[in-house]
């Protein structure tokens, strides 16, 4: 299994911090669903820098307005080598996740990789830094 090559990303805070908003790594599509649990993958913060695989989708959330009435949108992202965001897709309103469903499936399809695969790279391991696996490693009596 091959690592993925990482880079740090400025995720984008869509709508206005106060209302809901989030960021997830999709690496699976239930084209069953049309609600926003149709995106399979790992949540990422907003509105600051994340490391992620090149080649990931991103597919940002955000909400505007008051909570009675929001405004929503939604943004397809995938990341490029160089550390930027390429919008691919967006959406708005209360159809977003149906409206983007396709073109997330689509993007996932070019990426040529099962949604298994997809999952390997993401170990329990990876929310330890670099530093802290070292250290364990050297307590258990490896060398780094």
């Amino acid at each position: 299994m091959h690592e993925p090559v990482m880079v740090a990303v400025e995720i984008p805070l869509v709508g206005d911090e106060r209302r809901k908003n989030w960021a997830k790594i999709i690496v699976n599509v239930d084209d069953s669903l049309a609600t926003g649990w149709a995106f399979d993958g790992d949540f990422i913060a907003t509105g600051g820098i994340q490391d992620v695989p090149v080649g990931a989708v991103v597919l940002v959330y955000g909400e505007k307005g008051s909570r009675a009435a929001p405004a929503i949108e939604a943004r397809v992202y995938t990341v490029n080598n160089d550390a930027t965001l390429s919008l691919r897709a967006t959406a708005r309103g209360r159809a977003w996740a149906r409206t983007l469903r396709d073109p997330v499936e689509e993007l996932l399809d070019e990426q040529g990789e099962t949604p298994v695969e997809k999952l390997e790279w993401r170990p329990d391991l990876m929310r330890y830094s670099d530093a802290a696996l070292r250290e364990e490693l050297q307590r258990r009596g490896h060398e780094t």
